[in-house]
């Protein structure tokens, strides 16, 4: 199949407008038009997965962490994403906006500790996407307004378009010296039956909308208004918090050593005690200390936080587990090998073996 192809499917599993601001996701090289047959997943595009990968002849590689993150001015050989191109092998990274979606790596972690009713630890604040465009037009031109301000992009609410919303009622002016009036004269108080207008305008096309309101408008001012409209919060966000069953410490300990696969455990805080409220933030979250001790979780699963992190944590009497930074996210990989697999079901598909956490303790 193609590339683009899988970049759609890819989308639909975690939709990259998602993605943090800061963060650098989607496809970071290659060549949409060309054939993928063999995928290859990774946390990290090291040296040692770059030899898998063209070894094993991966016409792409899926890092959770973007191989491009930063700006770059140049590309040599040494470089791994040269060797990439070089190879044939194109780079795709899904970062953060697996983070936030249902089933994707936090909700992996939540898994781990079985938490239920969970919900984002910190809710994604929604961006203004739209403004409400109101305007008033004689019941004549209502049609030629609408038709204008449609076709330059307004007007669109889901799969639907042309979408308004009108009601009549009456305007008053007063022509002052100057003007030229397109219904009755200048120098008295005029009224005029007109319609109430409604729509939505998506913010990039604004002025679009507002030169062709003005272009078909008869009216030499035409009176409008512009009301950035609010978003609903979407349930996304990063992290997670939830229930548990009341549970010893020393079970959960042991429950995410399996859950992750791991053998050792950075813990700080109490290391005895049931837990009943829980936190989980896959990565490097330190962050988000501040949220799970305000949501009241007694334990905090993570990658790493900071040293003066974990005694805020431990002063809250919040127990936090490290599993290190890459170690509590890549889990993941298997259920995005399924979820691929499942619909691509021609598309090979394998989790890199030699992929690990930088950090060992020994």
């Amino acid at each position: 199949m193609k590339l683009l192809q899988v970049i759609e499917l890819l989308e639909r599993i975690a939709p990259t407008h998602l993605a943090e601001p800061w963060d650098n996701v989607g496809l970071l090289a290659g060549d949409a038009a060309a054939n993928v047959s063999r995928v290859l997943l990774t946390i990290d595009f090291t040296p040692a997965v770059a030899r898998e990968a063209i070894g094993s002849r991966c016409d792409l590689v899926i890092a959770y962490h973007p191989p491009i993150f930063n700006a770059i001015k140049r590309i040599t050989g040494e470089s791994l994403v040269f060797q990439a191109i070089q190879s044939g092998v194109a780079l795709y990274s899904p970062h953060t906006a697996l983070d936030v979606v249902e089933g994707g790596t936090n909700d992996m972690l939540a898994d781990v500790l079985g938490l239920r009713e969970r919900a984002p630890l910190r809710h994604r604040a929604p961006e203004a996407r739209e403004y409400k465009l109101v305007t008033f037009v004689p019941a004549a031109n209502v049609g030629a307004v609408s038709a204008a301000i449609f076709a330059a992009g307004a007007g669109r609410i889901g799969r639907y378009s042309s979408c308004s919303f009108r009601c009549e009622g009456t305007g008053t002016f007063f022509g002052e010296e100057g003007t030229h009036p397109a219904v009755g004269r200048k120098g008295r108080l005029e009224k005029a039956p007109e319609v109430r207008l409604e729509t939505v305008v998506p913010i990039a096309r604004v002025a679009d909308v507002i030169h062709a309101l003005r272009q078909s408008h008869p009216y030499e001012e035409p009176a409008f208004d512009l009301n950035q409209l609010v978003p609903v919060a979407p349930d996304i966000g990063m992290g997670r918090i939830g229930l548990v069953s009341p549970t010893s410490r020393k079970t959960l300990f042991a429950r995410i050593k399996r859950g992750l696969k791991v053998s050792r455990l950075l813990i700080s805080g109490p290391l005895t005690g049931d837990v009943r409220r829980a936190a989980v933030c896959a990565g490097s979250c330190g962050n988000l200390l501040d949220d799970a001790i305000t949501a009241g979780a007694e334990l905090f699963l993570t990658g790493e936080v900071r040293h003066h992190d974990a005694l805020k944590a431990a002063a809250a009497g919040m127990t936090v587990v490290c599993a290190l930074h890459s170690n509590s996210e890549r889990p993941v990989l298997g259920r995005l090998k399924a979820r691929l697999r499942s619909v691509a079901p021609k598309l090979s598909v394998s989790v890199s073996r030699a992929d690990r956490d930088p950090f060992s303790i020994i």
